[in-house]
């Protein structure tokens, strides 16, 4: 969560001393501005002269200057050290300080603490940074509401990066009640949206509704600067959207994201004057305009992705990374390295639906180059990243080692509709080797969509019983999977999930060409092609063919069966020479990459080693 961002720049080298300090400072004040000048020029220059501007704070130290001046300039110091160079011991030299020295001065002893706990957590010292340095800040900063609000959102950020949720939400819930108090309705919003956050990746659904209810209430009636509305407003909608998504509500989060879509168009049109709030507890925002367009339009490629809107996928992602790469450039805030991949994880699984294999492989090693750049990063998605090798392996028909990757990311995952995706793609590697009967019924009985489905997913639950329709096809029990999938059709359509749809169709098709029915397979098979050329999902569109050329030669439909050879003909050949260029590329062997971090460098191999029996 960024929530507890502060509407200033940490990096700055000089600061107002502000009237109470010029009082105090006497002689000192002309030479201190001088150098601070000098300073701040030096570090806005093109490019940074970060040693000139060291040595211009320095230069104030040996004159032996009033405390808080003394104070400040350590602060200063340990700041640039910080944010400019890879010197941390002197960082923190500087830091601890500005913290240990001066009881009095509380803005320079708390900006301090933040600085210091920031730069401890980066060197893994979270145990010094969470009771020694903010748990004392929060304390003693209750009469200062701008810092005492800042202290506990970055406490709660710390426990949530350390997967304590219920800390995390017990301190914004005492963030909530402080702002109540001081009257900040905005930072009460904040607080209680960050909490709304947590609970829904805690799965707390019972305690969610109520917490935003209450969240919706104040926003809307809240008075303030329109960006800041707007801003809380974009917040509470994301919650929504996401919690509409992750149940598989595809059709009904509809009205939700119109209105998050609306709302970020209303943002870009505003100009942020940048007038300070009259109220210290104000003193925040969320994320950044152009950081809330990109989750936008990332929130915009899920839902894509679920509905099966797979060509509006692709051209919200081409925008979202076109806006990504801009603001890299200018800006190194993890959450764009975040959003990069959420949005990579979602294109990938739009390109191996499509038939673009070769280039799924190469954005997964580009998620895996991401990783290796933050151990945060491959740590939130490891997971992730092992279930998308698992798809591309099944899609190259590497059965053993889709199993292999699976099983790995079934490890590495607490996330239960994660988990529940994961078995249920596995239990379709299973079906299809054939000879894993033990393996499957285990899986199968853990996704049971007719009792104690383990998560709340409506397209998990719509999946599971398409999974028990393909396995009971496979067994020749064609009554129980046409029960199992008109389940799937009934929910499915019911949340406009299209590539479910499709997947049903095809399948109910093939069953009733097995059993003779020509006229109902027909009735199934041609709306199915139609939806898979929409989506456009190659796989069905290559299973619909077939089928279709094979049910117009038993009708003795010459021409139509002729021209559905010929479709089945096309779509075998794109994904043929799809197959072999993805198989031809080095980084193919990340398919046998299961433990530990993502490899550094792929060896070329020759050619494709795996075999190309299913496609045809």
């Amino acid at each position: 969560s960024e929530a507890g961002e502060a509407r200033q720049s940490p990096g700055r080298a000089g600061a107002e001393p502000g009237a109470a300090g010029a009082s105090r400072a006497g002689p000192y004040l002309s030479w201190y501005l001088a150098l601070l000048g000098l300073a701040e020029h030096f570090r806005t220059s093109s490019p940074p002269k970060v040693r000139l501007c060291v040595h211009c704070l320095q230069a104030v130290l040996p004159r032996k200057p009033p405390a808080r001046m003394e104070a400040r300039t350590h602060l200063q110091l340990g700041s640039v050290l910080y944010h400019h160079t890879r010197n941390g011991d002197q960082a923190r030299g500087h830091l601890e300080k500005a913290v240990s020295g001066i009881p009095q001065f509380e803005d320079v002893k708390f900006e301090a603490a933040s600085l210091l706990s920031e730069l401890y957590c980066q060197e893994n010292s979270v145990d010094t940074a969470k009771p020694l340095l903010l748990c004392k800040a929060i304390q003693i900063s209750q009469q200062t509401p701008y810092w005492h609000c800042r202290l506990l959102f970055q406490l709660a950020q710390l426990h949530t990066l350390e997967k304590d949720l219920v800390s995390a939400c017990d301190l914004l819930g005492v963030g909530a009640e402080y702002a109540r108090v001081v009257g900040s309705e905005y930072t009460r919003a904040l607080f209680l949206l960050s909490k709304g956050m947590l609970l829904l990746m805690e799965r707390k659904l019972q305690e969610v509704h109520p917490l935003l209810t209450l969240c919706g209430q104040i926003v809307e009636n809240w008075q303030g600067n329109p960006i800041q509305k707007e801003s809380l407003r974009v917040f509470f909608l994301v919650l929504q959207v996401t919690h509409y998504l992750d149940a598989g509500q595809v059709k009904s989060v509809k009205p939700c994201l119109k209105q998050l879509q609306q709302c970020i168009q209303t943002i870009s049109t505003l100009h942020d004057d940048e007038i300070l709030p009259s109220n210290p507890a104000d003193l925040f925002h969320w994320l950044p305009k152009e950081h809330m367009c990109v989750l936008v339009y990332l929130v915009t490629v899920m839902h894509s992705m679920q509905a099966g809107y797979l060509e509006k996928a692709q051209k919200y992602t081409d925008k979202a990374l076109m806006q990504l790469e801009k603001l890299k450039m200018l800006d190194c805030s993890p959450i764009l390295s975040s959003f990069q991949v959420i949005l990579l994880e979602h294109i990938i699984m739009c390109r191996l639906v499509t038939g673009h294999k070769a280039t799924a492989l190469q954005e997964i090693s580009q998620v895996c180059q991401l990783c290796q750049q933050s151990p945060r990063l491959f740590s939130n998605h490891a997971a992730q990243l092992h279930t998308l090798l698992g798809l591309y392996c099944i899609s190259v028909n590497c059965m053993d080692n889709a199993e292999a990757q699976f099983t790995t990311a079934l490890r590495l995952t607490t996330h239960q509709e994660l988990w529940a995706f994961i078995v249920t793609n596995l239990a379709s590697v299973y079906i299809r080797e054939g000879n894993r009967h033990q393996e499957l019924y285990s899986l199968l009985e853990r996704i049971n969509p007719d009792h104690n489905f383990p998560v709340s997913s409506h397209c998990l639950r719509a999946a599971a019983f398409y999974i028990r329709g393909l396995f009971s096809f496979f067994q020749g029990r064609y009554n129980e999977a046409k029960r199992f999938l008109r389940e799937t059709l009934k929910m499915s359509n019911a949340e406009d999930l299209n590539r479910l749809t499709a997947c049903s169709l095809v399948l109910l098709g093939h069953i009733f060409y097995v059993l003779g029915n020509h006229r109902e397979s027909n009735n199934m098979v041609v709306p199915a092609m139609q939806l898979a050329s929409k989506i456009p999902d190659m796989s069905v569109q290559l299973w619909s063919s077939a089928l279709l050329r094979d049910l117009n030669k038993a009708c003795g439909n010459a021409m139509d069966a002729h021209e559905a050879a010929q479709m089945h003909q096309n779509f075998s050949q794109q994904l043929l020479q799809d197959h072999i260029e993805a198989c031809s590329l080095p980084e193919h062997n990340l398919i046998t990459w299961t433990d530990g971090p993502p490899p550094v460098q792929f060896q070329a191999q020759n050619g494709p080693t795996t075999s190309l029996a299913s496609l045809l």
